[in-house]
C-alpha cells in the first residue's frame, strides 16, 4: 500500500482557465453512505483547487458529477434514471460535461451500460480516483473525446486532498478505506476494494484540524472501523485510535460507524466508558437473529455473542443506546428464523433500526441462493418488524421525557421558529431557541415524546 500526497494540478487549472470565458460551475450530488457523502466533500474540494465554483442547480452547471452507490439495485435504478434526464440538458449545452463516479462505476457492467446507452456521459472513473479529476477534466477540455475508464481496483492511500465540508460544525474522517468481510449478501468489497488504513499521524493531524477549527461532531468512517491497523507498519487497533484522539483537548464528541460485530471487543466498549468525548451510542449492524442465516451471510458471529457484548456495553455503560441494520427476506430465512430476529430486537431494544428488504447484487454468492418466498411475503414480514421496533422506539423516547440533555443544535425544524438538535443517541428534539445556537451545544429539557419525535425546551 502506497501513500500519495495530492497536490494542486496547476497545469490542470490553467487548461480550465482557459477553456471557459467565466470560472466554470460544478453540480456534484452524491448518493449513499457517509463515506460517499465524504468523498463527495473532497470532489468538491478538488474541482474549488483547479478553478470550479460550486452550484445546487443543474441548470446553472458547467459539470455535473453523480458520486454513486451499489449496495442495492434500487439505488443504481435511481442513478440511471437520473442521468437519463440530463439527456436534454446536454442537448441545450452541448459544452456541459457530465460524469459518473463512486461504487457504481467500479463494475464493468455498469461502464459498459453507459458507453453504450448513454454517450452523452463524458467522464468515468472509480471510487478511488478523485485525484485523478483534475488531469480527467483538463484531457476532456483539450481532446474532446469520452473518458470512460475501465474498474481498477487501487490501493492507494492518498492524503492532503483538498476538501469542501458541507458543515461547519459536523464533519466525517475516515480512518480506513475498503472491506475484507465479504458477507455474501455485500457487493463492497468488490466497488471498494480491500482493506486500507491510513496511518495514525494522518488521522490526528486531520482530526486536530477540525477541532481547532471548531467541529463540535466528528464521525469516524470505515466500513469496518473495528478492523482498523491491519496492514500498518505501526502496531495500533481502534481501540487504541480513540485513546489517541481523545487525548486532544477541546470541546467535541467523537461518533464512529461501522462496527462489524466480529470485531467488536470488550476492550471497545472499555474505551467508550473511560472517554467522555465519545458518545453513549453503538451502531453495532445485527443484519438477523438466526445463526444459521448468519453463517449463510458469512458473518462470523452468534447471537449469542452478539448478545454477549451487548449486555457487556449496557453494564459498562449506563444508559448506552443502540442502534443497527436488519436485512428482512435473506434468501431461505424461514418464519422461524424471522420470529428470531424479532426476539433479539426485543432483547437488545434498539433505540434506531435501519431495515432493508434483501436486494440481490449480481456477483455475490448469496445472488445464487435459492429463495422460496416472495416480495409480498417479505414486505408482510417488514411491517411486523417496523411494529415491534415503532413500540421499543417510542417507549425509549417516552422514558427521556422530564430529563436535561446536552445537544448539538444542526439546524431549523420544520415548524415556524423552531431548531433541532441531535442527543448523543442519535435521536433529533425540537425547540425553541435563537439560530444563532446553531454548530452550538445547548442544555435542553426533554418535555415530550411523540413517536420517535422529541420536543422539548432550553433549560433554566
Amino acid at each position: 500500500m502506497n501513500r500519495i500526497d495530492f497536490s494542486h494540478d496547476t497545469q490542470a487549472a490553467a487548461v480550465i482557465a482557459a477553456s471557459y470565458d467565466t470560472p466554470p460551475m460544478a453540480y456534484v450530488h452524491s448518493y449513499g453512505c457517509q463515506q460517499n457523502v465524504n468523498d463527495g466533500e473532497k470532489i468538491k474540494g478538488v474541482l474549488s483547487d483547479v478553478g470550479f465554483g460550486i452550484c445546487d442547480k443543474l441548470e446553472e452547471a458547467d459539470l455535473i458529477l453523480f458520486n454513486t452507490c451499489a449496495v442495492r439495485e434500487h439505488a443504481e435504478d435511481r442513478v440511471f434514471g437520473n442521468v437519463g434526464a440530463l439527456k436534454q440538458l446536454k442537448a441545450a449545452n452541448p459544452r456541459l460535461i457530465i460524469g459518473i463516479c463512486g461504487c457504481m462505476t467500479q463494475q464493468q457492467s455498469v461502464v459498459d451500460k453507459l458507453r453504450k446507452s448513454y454517450p452523452f456521459v463524458d467522464l468515468v472513473f472509480g471510487v478511488n480516483g478523485i485525484d485523478t479529476l483534475p488531469a480527467l477534466l483538463a484531457e476532456k477540455l483539450q481532446k474532446g473525446r469520452r473518458l470512460l475508464q475501465t474498474p481498477t481496483e487501487r490501493y492507494d492511500v492518498v492524503e492532503e486532498v483538498p476538501i469542501r465540508r458541507d458543515s461547519t460544525f459536523r464533519a466525517w474522517l475516515p480512518i480506513m478505506y475498503g472491506c475484507d468481510n465479504f458477507c455474501s449478501y455485500c457487493i463492497v468489497p468488490y466497488v471498494r476494494g480491500r482493506e486500507r488504513s491510513r496511518k495514525s499521524a494522518d488521522i490526528l493531524a486531520e482530526f486536530r484540524q477540525l477541532v481547532a477549527a471548531g467541529y463540535k461532531e466528528i464521525t469516524l468512517l470505515g466500513q469496518n472501523v473495528n478492523s482498523y491497523g491491519k496492514g500498518l507498519e505501526e502496531d495500533i487497533d481502534f481501540s487504541g485510535l480513540l485513546e489517541l484522539l481523545c487525548a486532544e483537548e477541546g470541546d467535541y464528541h467523537i461518533r464512529f460507524m461501522t462496527s462489524h460485530p466480529k470485531d467488536a471487543t470488550p476492550r471497545l466498549i472499555d474505551t467508550m466508558a473511560a472517554h467522555p468525548q465519545i458518545c453513549r451510542h453503538l451502531h453495532l449492524p445485527v443484519q438477523c437473529g438466526s445463526d444459521r442465516v448468519l453463517a449463510e451471510m458469512n458473518r462470523h458471529y452468534t447471537v449469542e455473542q452478539y448478545l454477549s457484548l451487548i449486555d457487556y456495553a449496557k453494564q459498562k455503560i449506563p444508559g448506552i443506546t443502540f442502534s443497527s441494520d436488519i436485512i428482512v427476506g435473506f434468501p431461505g430465512e424461514t418464519e422461524e428464523e424471522f420470529e428470531q430476529t424479532l426476539d433479539l430486537i426485543r432483547k437488545v431494544e434498539y433505540m434506531q433500526l435501519f431495515t432493508f428488504i434483501y436486494s440481490k447484487r449480481g456477483g455475490t454468492r448469496a445472488a445464487t441462493m435459492p429463495d422460496p418466498y416472495t416480495h409480498k411475503d417479505k414486505t408482510a414480514r417488514m411491517a411486523r418488524l417496523l411494529e415491534v421496533q415503532d413500540e421499543i422506539a417510542a417507549r425509549l423516547a417516552r422514558g427521556m421525557v422530564g430529563q436535561t440533555f446536552r445537544v448539538l443544535v444542526e439546524g431549523h425544524a420544520r415548524q415556524e421558529g423552531m431548531l433541532t438538535g441531535r442527543l448523543d443517541n442519535n435521536l433529533i428534539v425540537e425547540f425553541a431557541a435563537d439560530p444563532a445556537c446553531i454548530g452550538q451545544y445547548a442544555e435542553v429539557l426533554v418535555e415530550d415524546a411523540r413517536a420517535t419525535v422529541l420536543k422539548g425546551r432550553l433549560a433554566d
